[in-house]
Order: structure tokens, then C-alpha cells, then sequence
């Protein structure tokens, strides 16, 4: 069967869902949008359909209307604020997951009927490439009983292990809409001061992973005067690509994929897409083989840096949580702080803001608040454990907690909340036997 014979429209796919079917749809960017966003209108003759996300960049009318939860059930592995807010429909539920072994476990679990994602056109030897993502992608696409891809010429060709050809794609669905950015957000004062903290520990040759977010994008371009450093990372982003092109990553360093970019996902502005499309020097593999910390801790001098929302006084993070509100997700940051430290002179960073402003739910105004706390607050999800944390870093400094005891880092920790907190905190551990002095 040739191109031509495998192509169909978003409504004969659609027609192809059955009652108690499972699907699985690409991360982020690599969502079939044209697919998801149709998926609705079907609801009057299906029931009980799972659709399995990550990241999702489109508030389909499926998950977002309550009207259509008999018909269709999502399980998430990463949520967004749509998410969070379609959640309370009661037809949302998270998927608890190290993002290495998401998609193996899922599998575990339960097998997907249809595996629908985007790629690009297919090339004059009938590849397509999968672009901007195969953090699970390709091991649900062996699994599916059946495979339809979007292919769309707006869509960066990537390498690494991204490649597939179209005799083993069930149908394509030709389309051409524009691929969701993630908008590069200006670092706030806070940011850049944390970022510039975090860049005095980072060395000339080191190999880096940065998350999401304003302080992600303030370390990177905090970094700018480095040298030769490398990419090893979950998510390729809009910060590094800036990096790439000012010379300063060429990855000559790195003990395994040396010189390249290596990433599971790609996510960020049009102008990250133009810069990774036909580009050798980036590497988008599969994300069990990236985010195993067995992997990450064989690139020397492997740096991790990631967000928190929440520390306590012994160093637990609750980084997806906000109590028992689901509020993102685990994503990558045990994966890739564990395997940081696995790594010869490797380093691990924890990074957030000392305060936060939150609504009183007695008086309805908005007050300031440590995130630096004695305990997490009730039913809060510990996202980084305290065995597994390195360095924490709030605008006010560094708390190196490698190795300490709980009052150590007691000390350590209350020296890095906002002044007007620490003495509050101090009593609070003293309350909870954490010191004594």
C-alpha cells in the first residue's frame, strides 16, 4: 500500500473509535490536533473512551465540556491549567509516573487500541519523523492495534530515533495547521537572580538539562558567558536553542553522545522549530533511554536543574502538588536530579522562590507566604524525596544538602527563606524536634 492509499479524513478516523477504546495521542506539541480537537463529536455513540495525554497544548471541547464525560474519560501523565480545571468534571485523573518509565508502565497496565500523534511529511524514501517528541510516542505506536498519523509540513524534521516509515503506519490525515508554541517568558528580577546563583556553579564543559519556566530561562541566559558545554535534558528548549546558536553548547565534552543536543521533547517558540528542523546536531530519542538516571549519570559533570513549589524544613519537594491538588506533573525531575548526582562531579538544583502571594480563604485577600515550610502542606505530593535532594535555591541563596543531617539542613534551609519568615520557621522546628538550640 502506497502514500495515496493510506490517507484519510479527520471523520473516517474518527469513525474508527469504538466504545471502551484506548487511545494514546503524542506529548505537547506532537498532540494530533486536527484529531483531538474533532473528537467530540462523536460522543452520542461511544462510551467509556480513555484518552491517554501528556502536556496537552489544546483545551479540546472532549475533555473541557462536563457535557461529554459519559463519553469520554482522559488519564494524564503532565497536567496544564485547563487541565486543572476540567479535573473537578470528575472525568480527569492523573497518572503518577517517573517520565522514563511513563509510557512502559502504562503499557503495563492497559494496551492502546489507537496511537494518533503528528509528523512530518514523508520523505522521498517514505520516512516520516515523529519531530518534536518520542518520550513514549514510538513504544505506543508498537503497541496500538491501530496507528494514524498527522502529517503536516509545518512540522521540523528531527533525527535520533524519531524515524519511521509508512509501511508501518496503519493511515495518514493530511494537514497544515500551525504548531503550538510555548511563549519564551522574560525573566522577573527574582528569576535572573536566581538564574546568575545557579550559573556561578556551572562550569565550562559541564552538560546541562533545564526544565520549564521562568527560572529555567533565567539560568540559561545567565549562561551565556560559558564554554563548550553540553545537552543531555528532557525537554529541548527556546533558552538552549539560544545557547546553541551563541556558540556556547557544542557538546565536545560529553563522555556519551558527544556533540549532540539530546533531548525527548522538543517545546518552545517558532523559532526553536526553524532551528531544530534538519539539524544533525540535535538528537530526539526515546525517553527511557534519556531520562534513565543509569543514563543520565554516565555523561560526566551532568547538571540538573528544576522547580519546586513547595520545600519543607528536611528537604522534601512537592513540585507537581499544591496540598492534594494535582497542579502539573512529576515529569522528569526525580529522573534527572537522581541522575545528576550519579554522575562524576555532577550537581543537582531545586529551585523556587522564597515567597508566594496566595488568597486568604477567610478574608479573600491575597497574602505573602514562605514556600520554604516546617512540613508540606496536607495531602501534598512528595515529588523529590529528601534522600534524593542536592541543592536547593531560593533569590536569597544556596542550601547544599548533600550529606547533611535533618538539623543541618534545618539550618541550611531557614538561612535561604525570606527574613521575615526565618524566625517562624526556627520555632516551628523546634515544635517538630527537628533542633533544639
Amino acid at each position: 500500500m502506497d502514500y495515496k492509499d493510506k490517507l484519510i479524513t479527520v471523520e473516517k478516523a474518527l469513525s474508527m473509535v469504538k466504545t471502551n477504546d484506548v487511545i494514546v495521542t503524542g506529548l505537547g506539541s506532537a498532540e494530533a490536533r486536527a484529531f483531538m480537537s474533532q473528537l467530540h463529536t462523536i460522543a452520542d455513540r461511544v462510551k467509556n473512551v480513555t484518552t491517554t495525554t501528556c502536556l496537552p497544548m489544546i483545551n479540546s471541547e472532549y475533555f473541557v465540556n462536563p457535557a461529554f464525560k459519559d463519553s469520554f474519560k482522559m488519564a494524564g501523565w503532565f497536567y496544564t491549567g485547563p487541565l486543572r480545571k476540567a479535573h473537578m468534571n470528575g472525568s480527569i485523573s492523573f497518572i503518577p509516573n517517573h517520565l522514563h518509565l511513563a509510557g512502559i508502565k502504562r503499557i503495563h497496565h492497559i494496551k492502546p487500541n489507537i496511537y494518533i500523534g503528528n509528523a512530518t511529511m514523508p520523505d522521498k524514501h517514505g520516512y516520516v519523523s515523529l519531530s518534536l517528541s518520542n518520550t513514549y510516542e514510538k513504544r505506543m505506536i508498537d503497541a496500538a492495534d491501530l496507528v494514524i498519523l498527522e502529517i503536516n509540513p509545518k512540522l521540523p524534521r528531527t533525527f535520533g530515533d524519531v524515524e519511521l516509515h509508512i509501511n508501518d503506519i496503519d493511515y495518514l490525515i493530511e494537514t497544515d495547521y500551525d504548531i503550538p508554541v510555548l511563549p519564551d517568558i522574560e525573566p522577573n528580577e527574582k528569576d535572573l537572580k536566581i538564574g546568575q546563583i545557579i550559573a556561578d556553579y556551572i562550569n565550562d564543559g559541564d552538560c546541562i538539562q533545564l526544565g520549564i519556566g521562568g527560572i529555567p530561562n533565567a539560568v540559561a541566559a545567565s549562561l551565556m558567558n560559558k564554554k563548550d558545554l553540553g545537552v543531555h535534558t528532557e525537554m529541548l528548549t527556546t533558552g538552549l536553542m539560544k545557547l546553541a546558536k551563541a556558540g556556547v553548547i557544542t557538546g565536545k565534552n560529553k563522555t556519551i553522545n558527544k556533540g549532540k543536543m539530546v533531548a525527548t521533547f522538543a517545546l518552545g517558540t517558532r523559532e526553536l522549530y526553524d532551528f531544530l528542523d534538519n539539524n544533525p546536531s540535535v538528537a530526539i530519542l526515546d525517553g527511557h533511554y534519556v531520562n534513565d538516571p543509569c543514563t543520565i549519570g554516565q555523561n560526566d559533570n551532568q547538571v540538573s536543574i528544576n522547580t519546586t513549589i513547595e520545600v519543607d524544613l528536611v528537604g522534601q519537594c512537592a513540585s507537581e502538588t499544591i496540598g492534594h491538588v494535582q497542579f502539573s506533573g512529576t515529569g522528569g525531575q526525580a529522573d534527572t536530579a537522581i541522575g545528576a548526582q550519579n554522575s562524576k562531579n555532577g550537581r543537582s538544583f531545586i529551585a523556587l522562590y522564597s515567597t508566594a502571594l496566595v488568597k486568604n480563604p477567610e478574608t479573600g485577600e491575597r497574602e505573602e507566604i514562605s514556600k520554604i515550610v516546617p512540613t508540606l502542606k496536607p495531602g501534598a505530593v512528595v515529588s523529590l524525596s529528601r534522600s534524593d535532594v542536592d541543592y536547593v535555591v531560593t533569590e536569597y541563596g544556596v542550601a547544599a544538602l548533600r550529606g547533611t543531617s535533618v538539623a543541618e539542613r534545618v539550618e541550611r534551609l531557614i538561612a535561604i527563606a525570606h527574613p521575615k519568615f526565618r524566625d517562624d520557621l526556627r520555632m516551628q522546628a523546634k515544635e517538630l524536634y527537628f533542633i533544639f538550640d
